[in-house]
């Protein structure tokens, strides 16, 4: 593709920084256009300045009278699910069709999974990267899912404290809301559930995930070989993703049906996957896969949609 199209970062935090740098680096479709945040003093800015990139430290205010928006295409929001219910609004005023990429849980736009659905998303005007939790574990679920039909899912995702920053803190409720949505909405389970730990463990440790699926009784070769491919397909992008140990399987029989509380009694096969997630290190540590994982789908969705807008 010749034409590249240029985005702007909402949030200089962590997550807009590695993603800048992301950017910077291996952008295809899209290269940066600026880098907006709300504390002048912050790394992201400073080094965005380092590297050429244009900034404000007015958030969206400043980013609309800056003179690159002009050319803005894309812009990614890495800031909170609060400040994103605005900034959709505040933005889409000044620019209709503008693409936005919502790194929160605000959930304005349909959930995206880059490895399950980003092909049915490309049209939509906003679309939601779920969480850090969904990204590492919803594909799991819908690798399931694609061989038998899956009436509950839980999902555990662990974190390293220090790789969550004030925005991760401030959304835990609706980090837990979104995940158990898009398990149900993006995974194809009838009910999904998350859980996040934040592990103040040191040295800090990598994430880790674990998924939790009963489905309908399943040939277990097609389901391992179902959720190997799928672990391919997320490690394309995010080359740190990896099974943890082999997937393990449990048969629930009908005489002796687990209960799940609020949903009954089942039978079928219970699969259990575990997940270790290490970063690239880009900017983050490689502890935070958490934070890497996010800005990996991002930058792939993004990428994506570049693509079919200039083709």
């Amino acid at each position: 593709m010749s034409k590249k199209l240029k985005a702007a970062i909402i949030g200089s935090g962590n997550i807009g920084t590695d993603l800048m740098i992301k950017i910077l680096r291996n952008g295809k479709n899209i290269e940066m256009g600026a880098m907006v945040g709300i504390d002048p003093e912050s790394d992201g800015l400073a080094r965005a300045n380092r590297m050429g990139v244009a900034t404000t430290h007015e958030g969206v205010d400043g980013l609309v009278k800056m003179p690159e928006f002009a050319d803005i295409d894309i812009v990614f929001d890495a800031t909170s699910a609060k400040a994103h219910m605005h900034n959709e609004v505040f933005l889409r005023g000044h620019k209709e069709n503008i693409k936005i990429i919502d790194m929160t849980p605000a959930a304005i736009g349909p959930y995206c999974v880059p490895v399950v659905n980003l092909e049915q998303q490309l049209q939509e005007g906003n679309v939601n990267m779920v969480t850090c939790g969904g990204q590492a574990t919803i594909p799991m679920v819908a690798a399931v899912s694609r061989v038998a039909k899956v009436h509950y899912a839980e999902i555990v995702a662990s974190i390293s404290s220090k790789s969550a920053g004030p925005g991760t803190r401030a959304n835990i409720d609706e980090f837990t809301e979104t995940t158990s949505k898009a398990i149900e909405v993006v995974g194809g389970a009838q009910k999904g559930k998350a859980i996040i730990i934040l592990n103040p463990a040191e040295p800090p440790l990598l994430m880790r995930d674990t998924v939790y699926v009963l489905s309908d009784a399943a040939d277990k070769a097609e389901v391992e070989a179902s959720v190997e491919e799928m672990v391919k397909a997320v490690n394309s992008y995010v080359p740190g993703y990896r099974l943890k140990q082999k997937v393990q399987f449990d048969d629930i029989p009908a005489d002796q049906p687990m209960n799940v509380p609020g949903l009954g009694r089942f039978s079928g096969l219970k699969t259990s996957i575990f997940l270790e997630v290490e970063g690239a290190a880009h900017y983050l540590p490689a502890y935070a896969g958490n934070l890497d994982i996010m800005t990996s789908a991002a930058l792939g969705t993004a990428e994506r949609i570049a693509e079919s807008l200039v083709n």
